[in-house]
């Protein structure tokens, strides 16, 4: 079973980069795209490991606390530091010693802010490490938004723009296989959370599989898009 990394942050610790959401917006957001992606994973039957920050708060108590009360088995989550001084240098830290120390076959790391990630491809990524050696989930602007591997690559730097063409590349320079999960968007990007609240709003009047808390938020706070820019059908928020 492949193990599958999410690098948390404390909801009320992260600034979502968009002009239309307050702090308390931006905090609810994360927090249900964050809860969305936890209970993904573990539908789509990955290991689940929580990487928390190492801050003067007790992280680990309180996402511990947070996701206890969501997934629908929380004694399998797992729970480690972050350890590292870049993203790209804690994602490495990570993955290695999964691969290395721990000697799991197949690994990933999947951003908390892609709540469009969907059970299935949980399943594919699966399938895609038996015959590749890294799996790669593009962003819509050349991110990642997951980044999976049967072997470590030389992570320093990997997170470089555009993401996607560089992580590529270390995998290529160690002689290792690629493929791409579909591109999907992110929340923690302007034309991301744009791309993300015109998705969820037309596959909810679709009748389709949306992100259940994700979408919920979407419509407590009145997120829409107007001119092609995310804006705010409540009063305050505007």
């Amino acid at each position: 079973m492949t193990t599958v990394a999410v690098l948390a942050e404390l909801p009320d610790d992260v600034a979502l980069d968009h002009e239309s959401l307050s702090p308390t917006d931006a905090t609810a957001l994360y927090r249900a795209s964050l809860l969305d992606i936890c209970d993904t994973v573990q539908h789509g039957e990955a290991d689940l490991l929580v990487n928390y920050p190492d801050s003067d708060r007790n992280s680990k108590t309180e996402l511990q606390s947070l996701l206890d009360a969501e997934l629908a088995d929380p004694g399998s989550v797992r729970y480690e530091v972050q350890v590292g001084e870049s993203y790209a240098g804690r994602v490495g830290n990570t993955l290695t010693h999964l691969l290395d120390a721990e000697n799991e076959q197949t690994v990933g790391v999947v951003e908390p802010t892609a709540p469009l990630l969907r059970r299935e491809h949980i399943g594919t990524i699966a399938m895609k490490l038996r015959r590749d050696d890294v799996v790669l989930g593009p962003t819509t602007d050349g991110g990642l938004y997951f980044a999976g591997f049967t072997e470590p690559v030389d992570f320093t730097d990997s997170y470089a723009p555009p993401a996607v063409e560089t992580m590529t590349q270390q995998a290529v320079d160690a002689g290792l296989s690629v493929a791409y999960l579909p591109v999907l968007p992110r929340i923690d990007t302007p034309a991301g959370l744009t791309t993300t609240v015109s998705l969820v709003r037309a596959r909810a009047g679709a009748d389709k599989i949306v992100p259940p808390r994700t979408t919920a938020c979407i419509e407590k706070l009145g997120l829409t898009v107007e001119d092609g820019d995310v804006v705010s059908t409540h009063s305050d928020n505007s």
